[in-house]
């Protein structure tokens, strides 16, 4: 098992994509223990008993088992000072796939995707909070109305009721399995459910809304997300009042979360349409006089308040 002390990360990575290319499964070598170090940062030395480590806190090893397409097993201590790191390959077919080919279930219930939550995504927990937070609904004189564009079964509502208690919600979809299960989810709170085309919003007369949110939905096969963008700036916004619109930037593979949107063919995310996207919903809410603020990793959030 080889030990780096002073190796640069370069060289590092080049010894991990030689094993892999092996075809080893798992590739596991001891590095400096980054406890060692507190509060340096990562190429900064460490020295112990007279030999010299370069150090790097246990966050470096985690983004580059992300960018590599592996998993990094649980550390384990050796001999002092070091650690044994174990990289795993993931399989790159374990991937979340539609329940069928039916369009309407492609999010269902008994899809992939319902295995996955994101409410255990810490970065996604803290900026939708942020976000609804900087939206500042009113609370004194009436019962805040939401509105949840794509619910599925409920995460972001979820997340959204615990804020903002005394509030009263809607969530579209067009996925009667995952309504299904948010109706259980949710049975006996102030939620109504609704399942219907977003592309044909006038029809449901949802009517106005102080908050507005999409997550990960307008860029979904089927849905014409400019048309969207406008019907619902136009028609189901209060004035004052706030949007929040969610772009997926990550995937998901063999368990783990992968930062950043993919090509077909590229090994690293390629933002380029996340950017453009981002771009045009921000011009767009700032045209109509929102504030925008634009956060997240994961899931980048375009939160547009329009103060009276």
């Amino acid at each position: 098992m080889p030990e780096f002390r002073g190796e640069s990360l370069r060289e590092i990575i080049e010894v991990i994509e030689r094993a892999l290319a092996g075809g080893v499964p798992t590739v596991t070598f001891e590095v400096v223990d980054p406890d060692l170090a507190r509060g340096r940062y990562a190429g900064e030395l460490v020295e112990h008993e007279g030999v010299t480590y370069v150090h790097r806190p246990f966050r470096v090893w985690i983004d580059l088992a992300e960018r590599l397409g592996l998993r990094l097993r649980t550390p384990r201590m050796t001999r002092a000072p070091l650690v044994e790191l174990t990289f795993e390959r993931l399989d790159p077919n374990a991937r979340w796939k539609p329940a069928g080919a039916e369009t309407t279930e492609r999010y269902g219930s008994e899809s992939g995707f319902a295995r996955i939550s994101k409410l255990e995504d810490p970065g996604f927990v803290i900026d939708l909070r942020e976000a609804v937070q900087r939206c500042r609904l009113p609370k004194e004189d009436r019962r805040p109305r939401i509105l949840d564009l794509g619910v599925n079964t409920g995460d972001e509502l979820a997340l959204m009721m615990s804020l903002l208690g005394d509030a009263s919600f809607v969530g579209v979809d067009h996925s009667a399995s995952a309504l299904a299960v948010a109706r259980q989810r949710f049975m006996g709170a102030n939620v109504e459910l609704v399942e219907g085309d977003l592309n044909m919003l006038e029809p449901l007369a949802l009517g106005l809304f102080d908050l507005v949110v999409s997550i990960g939905t307008l860029q979904s096969p089927g849905i014409d997300d400019r048309a969207l963008l406008r019907h619902v700036i136009a028609h189901h916004v209060r004035d004052p009042g706030a949007a929040i619109f969610g772009f997926p930037n990550c995937r998901y593979v063999d368990g783990e979360t992968e930062f950043g949107t993919r090509m077909k063919n590229f090994r690293q995310p390629e933002l380029g349409l996340l950017v453009k996207d981002v771009a045009l919903y921000r011009k767009y809410l700032q045209q109509h006089r929102y504030e925008v603020f634009v956060t997240g990793k994961n899931y980048m959030l375009v939160t547009g308040v329009r103060r009276a």
